[in-house]
């Protein structure tokens, strides 16, 4: 079943957009207020998992853009348990944020790939919490399987449960290149196989990966919005420290976004996504200390910001240009 997001009254005053705070497109963030009655915190734990593109079982090296330090935050602290993390998160995050209600957002690496009772210890250490929610996993569309998901389904009946699969592109030859290790068709596979469980699901996509052109970047919108995804967050391709494609960059440098190209793209990617499906990002962010490209010199909340207030100007709004 996909959810629904929260609709507002159409007014001539506020706008055409039906969702909460008159925003040209469906932002997870209003839902998730509407569900939680308040703020809801991703606390970040790091359970020292691997990835099957990492270890030798499809690849070695993982994903060729890929350096974990450049977005995990500074309290997640991977040489402590996840009932550890998730206490030093929260605390450090209530005070930060004024936040009383979390969810353990198990990020680095994929976070099913292991056998199902290990699994089961990690997320009951963070469940454990008393103000923990429920959970987020990162993961890759090839490391669940149906025993996995009949547990996470068990465990959303009383808990909020995310599931993030990274897809990254629709462009099988990409997914090779980038040594993803899975197709489409196996992330596909896994967005069905989790559907109508009461799981929320979650997919990335990156735009600008080698290979890529801006068609293909924007018809994502359309085949993506054919499967029972619940949100999408969407980056453009970072060029960070100590990755492969970092050496690949340095030794023929390849087009990576400028800033008002990608406003320009995400837009014209909204207009052609289902309206239901809810945006919890825009756009990616990585401290500049690892970042090599592209350098635009602000910050995602301004991004954002900049896209909204341009949808505004076209007067377009998410799902405009959508043939369900």
């Amino acid at each position: 079943m996909i959810e629904t997001p929260t609709i507002t009254a159409r007014s001539s005053e506020t706008g055409p957009y039906p969702w909460k705070n008159d925003r040209p497109y469906n932002a997870y963030k209003d839902y998730l207020k509407a569900r939680f009655d308040g703020r809801l915190q991703k606390v970040s734990v790091d359970a020292g998992f691997t990835c099957p593109n990492r270890d030798g079982v499809k690849a070695f090296g993982g994903c060729t853009y890929c350096n974990n330090l450049s977005f995990v935050p500074p309290y997640c602290k991977p040489g402590m348990s996840i009932a550890e993390q998730t206490s030093s998160g929260v605390e450090y995050l209530a005070r930060r944020y004024k936040a009383e209600k979390f969810v353990a957002y198990f990020q680095a690496y994929s976070n099913t790939y292991a056998p199902l009772e290990y699994l089961k210890g990690l997320y009951n250490q963070a469940l454990n919490h008393p103000k923990v929610q429920g959970l987020v996993l990162g993961t890759r569309p090839d490391c669940v399987d149906s025993e996995k998901l009949d547990y996470l389904e068990s465990l959303a009946k009383d808990n909020y449960i995310s599931i993030e699969y990274g897809l990254e592109t629709i462009n099988d030859q990409t997914l090779e290149d980038i040594n993803r290790g899975h197709t489409f068709q196996e992330w596909a596979d896994a967005v069905i196989a989790t559907a109508n469980r009461n799981i929320h699901i979650c997919s990335h996509l990156i735009f600008g990966l080698p290979g890529d052109t801006r068609e293909q970047m924007i018809e994502t919108a359309s085949v993506v919005s054919k499967y029972p995804v619940n949100s999408l967050k969407l980056h453009h391709l970072h060029i960070v420290e100590k990755t492969t494609l970092a050496q690949q960059y340095k030794r023929n440098p390849f087009p990576v976004f400028k800033y008002h190209d990608y406003i320009d793209l995400v837009i014209e990617f909204l207009q052609r996504l289902r309206p239901d499906i809810m945006l919890q990002r825009l756009v990616g962010e990585t401290h500049p200390r690892h970042l090599i490209a592209p350098i635009w010199g602000v910050r995602a909340s301004q991004v954002q910001q900049d896209i909204e207030k341009e949808m505004r100007r076209r007067n377009v709004w998410q799902g405009k240009l959508y043939q369900g």
